[in-house]
C-alpha cells in the first residue's frame, strides 16, 4: 500500500492518501478543499488516479474536498451512512471492510467527538478523526457531542486494537505527526493508564475552548459534501480558497 500523510496549515488538518498499487486506484482521507489541486498533484506524481474520497466525520474546522474532487477527477464519495448526505456515493457502516483493490478500510463508529464519527483500521494503522489525538482527544461540546461515549468510543474500540498500531489523527497543533496505541492507552494525559470516566467527563466539561470560528459555514458546507456557502465573511476566505503555496507533512 502506497501512503501519505498531507498536511493542511490553515485548519492543522492530516490528509491521508492510500494506494494500491495493483489497481493504481487512490482515496484519500479528511481532504481540506483549499489544497485539492496539491493532493491531485501528489496522487498524479505517484501515478494513481483517485477513486474516492472519505471523511472521518462533517467537520466544524474545514471544508472537505470531496465535491470538488469529484468534480474534477471523477472521484465518488464514500461516507458514514449514518449522516445519511445525500451527495454521498457510497455508504460506510461500523465493522464493514471498504475495498479499493488491494487496500481495506475497516471503518469503526467512534462517537463523543460527534454522533457519528468514524475511524478507519488499515494495514497496521488506524486514522482516528478528532477521536484520538496524540496526547489528546477531540472536544465534545458541539454537533452532539457527549464525553461520556468518546470515553467508550477510545477506550473500548480504539484502545482494543493491537498496541503497535500507529495512531495517525486528523489534527495535530504541535507538529507530531503520529503515535501509537500503545503509546495513547499509557500516556494520553485525557484516556490513558487507569483514568476514571468521572475524572474524563470533569476534564472535558472545563477546557473553556472557544466557540469555533468556521463551525457555522463549515458543518452546512460538508453536509453538502464540500459547498463553501454563500457569505463566508473575508476574514474566514482562506477555508475556502486554493492555497498559493503547497505544504506535505
Amino acid at each position: 500500500m502506497i501512503f501519505r500523510q498531507l498536511f493542511e496549515p490553515v485548519s492543522s488538518t492530516y490528509t491521508y492518501l492510500l494506494g494500491c498499487e495493483q489497481t493504481g486506484q487512490a482515496l484519500l482521507i479528511d481532504a481540506v478543499l483549499p489544497t485539492w489541486q496539491r493532493d491531485l498533484a501528489e496522487i498524479n506524481k505517484l501515478g494513481l488516479k483517485l477513486a474516492y474520497t472519505v471523511d472521518t466525520h462533517i467537520h466544524a474546522d474545514h471544508i472537505t474536498a470531496a465535491r470538488k474532487l469529484k468534480q474534477e477527477a471523477g472521484s465518488r464519495i464514500a461516507h458514514p451512512a449514518l449522516d445519511q448526505l445525500a451527495c454521498a456515493d457510497d455508504a460506510l457502516e461500523d465493522s464493514k471492510p471498504f475495498h479499493l483493490g488491494s487496500v481495506t478500510l475497516l471503518p469503526l463508529h467512534t462517537p463523543g467527538h460527534t454522533d457519528n464519527h468514524f475511524a478507519y483500521a488499515v494495514a497496521g494503522r488506524v486514522l482516528t478523526g478528532d477521536a484520538l489525538l496524540i496526547d489528546g482527544c477531540g472536544r465534545t461540546d458541539f454537533q452532539n457531542g457527549d464525553a461520556p461515549t468518546l470515553y467508550h468510543s477510545v477506550r473500548d474500540k480504539l484502545f482494543q486494537l493491537a498496541e503497535d498500531t500507529l495512531v495517525y489523527p486528523a489534527h495535530d497543533y504541535q507538529g507530531r505527526r503520529v503515535s501509537s496505541i500503545g503509546q495513547e492507552k499509557t500516556r494520553n494525559p485525557r484516556l490513558g493508564g487507569d483514568k476514571p470516566l468521572a475524572e474524563f467527563v470533569e476534564i472535558m466539561a472545563n477546557l473553556k475552548l472557544a466557540y469555533p470560528k468556521f463551525i457555522d459555514y463549515a458543518v452546512p458546507g460538508n453536509r453538502e459534501c464540500g459547498q463553501c456557502p454563500a457569505g463566508v465573511p473575508d476574514d474566514l476566505q482562506q477555508y475556502c480558497e486554493q492555497m498559493r503555496v503547497s505544504q506535505q507533512g
